[in-house]
């Protein structure tokens, strides 16, 4: 517990970004396309996603969900095009 917020704790939120099934992946592609040329021939497919690591002084982890959820829906995610998975611990 941190003293400074009245009870509050550090959580780690861990976000990860992926395209919903069916959008069109051209990184994912073109770094598959490399790999190969460079001889990693069992290589069939890559899914490129982005992550970000969030880290929030906050009461509990439903709180630390909730405003992770919130960030994803006004910036880090695009939901027409992208799902997110969350994952929080302790910090």
């Amino acid at each position: 517990m941190r003293d400074d917020c009245g009870g509050c704790e550090m959580y780690e939120v861990e976000v990860k970004v992926v395209l919903k099934k069916g959008v069109a992946d051209p990184e994912g592609a073109n770094t598959a396309k490399t790999l190969r040329l460079l001889g990693f021939d069992d290589i069939k497919n890559v899914k490129s996603a982005k992550t970000f690591r969030l880290f929030l002084d906050v009461d509990d982890e439903d709180k630390a969900r909730e405003r992770a959820k919130e960030a994803c829906d006004k910036l880090l995610a695009n939901p027409v095009i992208q799902d997110y998975e969350l994952k929080v611990k302790e910090a």
